[in-house]
């Protein structure tokens, strides 16, 4: 009786598929409802305060914000995807199915997290293509634009592990992203430049790592930033990498994932 090979990333591309068509079967939850959300932002930045107001030269306030909830929008649904769809498997108890299976760490890994950003870069293409009613964008950089909402969807991917492994229930998770993500998102820049504020709050700001996330994604897209694009990129890569090393820590040693 002939039998099929075994092919090693098989279980990768089964859990992959899994988790996309997870958020896929409630797309009114996990794609409407945060694309409705950003198309009100949108319009109250846009067609009411768009044209009456400017923090930069030769911008209106709403080609300064659109950025800024576009990346919202992907940092948000990334880490939701993947701290709710592996918490749930923890407070199920299902998660025992998945350890059994030849899945390894870094496959588990992968595919919680190329399906998380898969979700949030889908929002925030959509949040883009509403934006245009609003606003036209000059895309000064667009390699550099896209590069850095991906490491923003992977870096969140990573963070949403992590929630998901030390959250105990539900409102232990609810809490990294109503106490933590939240508040770092509006006061990293979102809705307005780091520079105009006043000291000691301008050189504070500088500890916000979604700063260098939101101040580099807006300086590819518009061609002007409170920092290079270098010093962004370089501080979002490093943090993207040390949030990675630690969810593969945790996943690795597999602790976690059983309590």
């Amino acid at each position: 009786m002939n039998q099929r090979p075994y092919l090693p990333w098989l279980p990768f591309y089964t859990l992959l598929q899994k988790e996309v068509r997870r958020f896929l079967r409630v797309g009114s939850q996990t794609l409407i409802t945060p694309i409705i959300t950003a198309a009100l932002y949108l319009f109250v930045f846009g067609a009411t305060l768009g044209e009456r107001i400017s923090v930069l030269p030769d911008f209106s306030y709403a080609q300064f914000v659109i950025p800024g909830l576009i990346l919202m929008g992907v940092i948000n649904n990334s880490f939701a995807n993947c701290s709710s769809s592996l918490f749930m498997s923890r407070y199920l108890g299902n998660i025992v199915d998945l350890l059994v299976t030849p899945v390894s760490p870094r496959q588990l890994i992968l595919a919680y997290t190329l399906a998380a950003m898969l979700r949030g870069l889908a929002v925030g293409g959509v949040t883009w293509l509403i934006s245009l009613g609003f606003a036209q964008l000059p895309w000064v950089y667009p390699g550099a634009a896209l590069a850095m909402a991906v490491i923003a969807s992977f870096l969140f991917a990573q963070f949403g592990l992590i929630a998901a492994l030390y959250a105990s229930n539900f409102d232990a998770l609810s809490m990294y992203s109503n106490f933590i993500i939240l508040p770092l998102i509006y006061l990293g820049g979102v809705f307005y430049p780091i520079s105009i504020l006043p000291a000691p709050w301008n050189t504070l700001s500088h500890l916000n790592p979604l700063f260098y996330l939101i101040d580099g994604f807006r300086h590819a897209i518009l061609g002007v930033g409170d920092l290079p694009l270098s010093t962004a990129f370089g501080v979002a890569a490093l943090s993207a990498a040390a949030l990675f090393a630690w969810a593969a820590l945790l996943i690795t040693r597999g602790g976690r994932l059983r309590t």
